[in-house]
Order: C-alpha cells, then sequence, then structure tokens
C-alpha cells in the first residue's frame, strides 16, 4: 500500500521510478472536467518563479488526458505531486503524543482512531508537530485519507506513466504561498476563496498552526452586495455572504489568539474577489488585524503567464501553485 509522503518540510517519499530530471516541482490538479498543471522553480531564484501554469480540457478519462499532457508537457521528465479535493481526507489538530519522532505517525494513528469518519486501520495516516505556546503541550497535525482513495488517486498517473512523487493537501500548498507573505518574527492568516468555499490558514515561520474551511464561496461574493459613492467615500452594502465572512474571519482570529499566544500576526491576506476592489477596505474596517491583498506578483515572477494578475486565474490556480512551491529541508 503507498503511504502518504511527509505533508510538512520534510523528506518526502520516493515512489517507484521516480527520477529528478527537471528543475522544479510540477502539480498536475485533477478535476472533473479539466487537469490544472503548474510547474514553479524555488531553488536558486531570488523569488519562486512560476515557469508553468495552465488548463487542459479533458479528452477522453483521466488516463487518456494525462498520457496526452505526459508527452505535451513531458511531464516524466518532472518530479510530479498532486492534490487531494478537500472531501477526500481529513485534517485533525491534537496535542502531540511525547514519542520519538521516527513514532510519531503510529502513536498518532492510534489518538485519532475516534476522531475521523473511517476506521483507521483502512486508513493512510501521515502527523507533523507544530510549535506549542510557551508553557503548553506542543501539537500535533494529523492527516488521514481512506487506502481506497490514495490509491484511485494514484492508478491514473501510474497508467499514464507519469512518475507521481507527492500526494499533498491544499492546506500546505497554502501555507507555501503564505509563508511568502510573512515577516520576520510575525505570522500571516491567510484566506483563499474560489468557488468551493473559502480556506483560513495561520502560518509563522513557514510552518502550517492551524486551518478553518469557511462556508462562503467565490461567487458569492461576487454577485452580493453593492457599491455606493457618498462623495469621497465608497460603501459596500452589508449582506449574507459579507456578514458571515467577517463573523467567520473573527471567530477564528479569536480563537487563534486563544491557542497560540506567542505567534502575533502581522496581518490577513486575502485573495482578490473580481468586481469587489474595495474587499479590503471593508474586512480592514470590520477587523482589527490589518488586511492586505493577496497579489502573486508581489512575491513570485511568472514572465510567461500574464494572466495570473487577474484576480479571477489566481483563485483557480492557488493551490495548484502553492503544492508546486513545496520545498524540502535536507
Amino acid at each position: 500500500m503507498v503511504k502518504l509522503p511527509s505533508l510538512g518540510a520534510v523528506k518526502s517519499l520516493k515512489l517507484p521510478g521516480t527520477a529528478r530530471r527537471a528543475s522544479g516541482l510540477a502539480c498536475i490538479n485533477v478535476w472533473p472536467d479539466r487537469v490544472d498543471v503548474s510547474r514553479v522553480v524555488v531553488a536558486g531564484k531570488g523569488r519562486p518563479e512560476i515557469q508553468v501554469c495552465d488548463s487542459y480540457r479533458k479528452l477522453g478519462g483521466d488516463t487518456a488526458t494525462l498520457s496526452r499532457l505526459r508527452r505535451e508537457l513531458k511531464l516524466d521528465q518532472c518530479r510530479c505531486t498532486t492534490l487531494l479535493k478537500s472531501g477526500d481526507y481529513q485534517m485533525v489538530q491534537l496535542d502531540a503524543p511525547g514519542v520519538l519522532p521516527n513514532e510519531l505517525k503510529d502513536a498518532v494513528r492510534w489518538r485519532i482512531k475516534d476522531m475521523i469518519d473511517f476506521p483507521v486501520n483502512d486508513a493512510t495516516v501521515d502527523a507533523i508537530l507544530i510549535p506549542g505556546a510557551e508553557g503548553s503541550a506542543a501539537q500535533a497535525l494529523a492527516v488521514a485519507a481512506r487506502n481506497q482513495v490514495i490509491a484511485a488517486t494514484i492508478k491514473p498517473f501510474n497508467d499514464a506513466d507519469i512518475p507521481l512523487e507527492i500526494i499533498d493537501v491544499p492546506e500546505f500548498a497554502q501555507r507555501n504561498i503564505a509563508r511568502c507573505f510573512e515577516s520576520e518574527g510575525r505570522g500571516v492568516a491567510a484566506l483563499c476563496l474560489d468557488d468551493r468555499g473559502g480556506l483560513l490558514t495561520f502560518t509563522s515561520g513557514g510552518e502550517l498552526y492551524q486551518h478553518r474551511r469557511i462556508d462562503v464561496t467565490l461567487s458569492s461574493l461576487s454577485s452580493a452586495g453593492t457599491e455606493q459613492k457618498d462623495g469621497a467615500e465608497v460603501r459596500m452594502e452589508l449582506e449574507g455572504p459579507f456578514e458571515r465572512l467577517v463573523m467567520e474571519l473573527q471567530r477564528s482570529l479569536d480563537h487563534f489568539e486563544r491557542r497560540f499566544p506567542n505567534v502575533t500576526l502581522a496581518k490577513l491576506v486575502v485573495t482578490p474577489v473580481p468586481g469587489k476592489d474595495n474587499l479590503r477596505s471593508f474586512l480592514a474596517n470590520r477587523l482589527e488585524l490589518p488586511v492586505e491583498m493577496l497579489y502573486l506578483f508581489e512575491v513570485m515572477d511568472f514572465p510567461d503567464t500574464a494572466e495570473l494578475h487577474e484576480p479571477a486565474q489566481q483563485a483557480r490556480y492557488l493551490h495548484t501553485i502553492g503544492a508546486a512551491m513545496r520545498v524540502e529541508a535536507g
């Protein structure tokens, strides 16, 4: 049974047939109607460089499409990763067991057996440690997925002769981008909005401390609210999705501050919402934390993909790009 690679900044599992040939890491994100591909080079660059970022319509099934892309993009010469979808796994945060690092996965596996909604014996489990607050226990973040989900994820890549090396999750992909917005000694909250909802992550020192899914979609924000000019002042009408977003953000920020009082957040960065240029000021007026928009051009280079300047394209590819930014220690 293929195990999930480690999801933190540690050495990943090398699957059979893997060979390091091209620079950077390619993320191949398979959707029902398309396949998104991004290749990012981090090592040796002053800033991460997106060398490939595009979407390809499916022609035939997953294997047929991946086989075509392997030939067209020479994916068999790349280190490749893919992402599980939000419903394919569960993430659980718990007090870290007092065991040696090489015993962490086994210890966590039995700790979470009553915390996930499928039998732990049928699951692939991985875990990372995150620092605890001063005077409190260290925390562990566990990821669990059914073995059959892992096998089904790997099969079309194997059938297409693509050397899949890593299986990752969106929370860690978002961490990879969020840490580019960190300042030394301070953390960052990052909110990514797309048509599946919102993902809020808290990072500090390049580590993922906490995450939360928020049931507010990009399309609901784009269609709700109106902008009204009153002299020089621009106001955004408070409608359901905006009100709910502010409430969920404030609740999450309060919870993080209580749980990790040793981590000072510098700001909240939010992916742009098309047609809502005043989202930043709207949130900033209601939250105590400084709010900035997450613009990739501020921290990355993408000379051949100018369309990533468009907010909708950033939201579409953010996690695919983030997964390709994975950096391994050692």
